[in-house]
């Protein structure tokens, strides 16, 4: 967890639980960003759970070319900032170039890349430079142990504050699937180790060009990833998710999330009681 503690603004770095990454999609508008924000800050400052606030600032990886891609680099970039400003509070957003890391480094305080981008070694050094924390998502296509050299990359290239998240494996051309084997295996190499619930329960590639989910399944990952040891989760959710501009199939409720962080604390404290 020391990488976490590096990160400005982050909160209850002592408290002993699971730290969250949670937000929109993407940023649809300032109003919804904060809107979100604050509602969540105020869970996790009662259950003492350390909260990154995380959109997508634009989505480079759409189905169809006439998908919401965002408002605007600037203006979503903007938005982050104020968040940072304003809350308090630390932010996430994904890149996909190297020109992306310096720029969007410039507004938030952790750079993520894409699933289907982590073998991308350009990508990486140039997140790595920025000195900011680089979260890797491991690619549907890759091993638990195949990520020790996407995080090499990034040590290499002169910065050790690396976080590794799962996403599943693609099984057939609907479906991704949660080996919870590889999150032990994982959390060996040292980093900071995220099981990304509401992804993993993404159905890609439908025939109409838009991804669905089972949304339904999100408390019972979170439950099985807090069970396995996993030190933060990745979860998208929104007021309302079928209103959504992105992934709404298998985001989660924003009015339901207060419940599921209630009992994942409660199962939290039980494992620490192994440990």
């Amino acid at each position: 967890m020391e990488t976490i503690k590096t990160i400005p603004q982050i909160r209850h770095t002592a408290s002993g639980n699971f730290f969250l990454i949670a937000g929109p999609c993407v940023i649809e508008s300032r109003d919804l960003c904060f809107e979100i924000a604050e509602k969540i800050i105020k869970m996790t400052d009662r259950l003492e759970i350390p909260f990154i606030f995380k959109s997508s600032y634009k989505k480079a990886n759409r189905s169809r070319s006439d998908s919401f891609t965002g408002i605007g680099d600037k203006a979503g970039l903007e938005i982050l900032r104020d968040l940072r400003r304003e809350l308090k509070i630390p932010v996430l957003t994904d890149i996909h170039s190297t020109e992306e890391a310096y720029f969007a480094s410039q507004y938030t305080d952790v750079l993520q890349i894409p699933a289907f981008l982590c073998r991308q070694t350009d990508i990486l050094v140039a997140a790595a430079k920025t000195g900011k924390v680089v979260n890797i998502k491991k690619g549907q296509f890759l091993s638990p142990e195949s990520m020790k050299f996407a995080a090499d990359k990034v040590v290499q290239a002169g910065n050790n504050q690396v976080m590794l998240t799962d996403r599943g494996v693609m099984y057939g051309y609907h479906d991704l699937i949660v080996d919870f084997r590889g999150i032990p295996e994982m959390k060996k190499m040292g980093y900071p180790v995220i099981l990304d619930i509401t992804h993993s329960l993404q159905q890609p590639n439908q025939n109409t060009g838009l991804t669905g989910g089972k949304p339904e399944l999100i408390e019972t990952m979170a439950r099985a990833a807090i069970a396995v040891g996993v030190d933060g989760l990745f979860l998208e959710t929104h007021p309302e998710p079928m209103l959504a501009k992105s992934d709404g199939a298998n985001m989660l409720r924003l009015d339901l999330l207060e419940n599921l962080l209630e009992k994942l604390v409660k199962i939290r404290k039980t494992v620490n009681g192994f440990e």
